[in-house]
């Protein structure tokens, strides 16, 4: 049975990223991580997933398996902005739990934290928050990502500045 990708993943761009890497070391992360990037929601699909297995001739279990180890495939869709919000220890401590909570009150999902979760996309896939256990930035306590780009000694107020920035479409500062 022939694996049928979502509308906004196009076949041709796969196979493209299939045959690029097909039978070289390391090719299943490879060709997830370009596939991962070409679905505008910045995730795997479980078409996708399949129709990788299909043409790598494996089982999907084990394409599955892969894309659920590495923290960095997201199986569900992203925002177009990810704010990642450090919680270890020396974090925590200067904190990074009021932070949290303060994402949670200005993108009004008050408790998607409360059960043990990882992430949270917003409806409107605007931003994704996440957690990590530890960016190993302690000294800089507490630290966030936003797209990527790392900012130390974070605060509430200036958290908000830069979600209502990106908000309205600006870059963060």
């Amino acid at each position: 049975m022939k694996a049928v990708l979502e509308k906004d993943v196009d076949t041709k761009s796969l196979d493209k990223i299939i045959g690029k890497y097909k039978g070289g070391p390391g090719d299943v992360l490879c060709i997830l991580e370009e596939a991962q990037e070409l679905h505008r929601h910045k995730y795997l699909p479980r078409e996708t997933l399949e129709y990788i297995a299909e043409n790598l001739d494996l089982p999907a279990s084990k394409i599955y398996s892969v894309a659920t180890f590495y923290a960095f495939f997201n199986l569900k869709p992203q925002g177009e902005h990810s704010i990642i919000v450090c919680r270890g220890t020396a974090c925590h401590t200067k904190g990074s739990k009021a932070l949290l909570e303060h994402l949670e009150g200005i993108l009004k999902i008050r408790g998607a934290f409360d059960e043990g979760e990882s992430f949270y996309t917003t409806p409107d896939n605007k931003f994704t928050v996440r957690t990590v256990a530890c960016f190993g930035q302690c000294a800089l306590a507490p630290v966030v990502v936003v797209d990527g780009k790392i900012f130390v000694h974070m605060d509430t107020g200036r958290l908000s500045r830069m979600v209502k920035e990106l908000s309205r479409g600006g870059k963060k500062k």
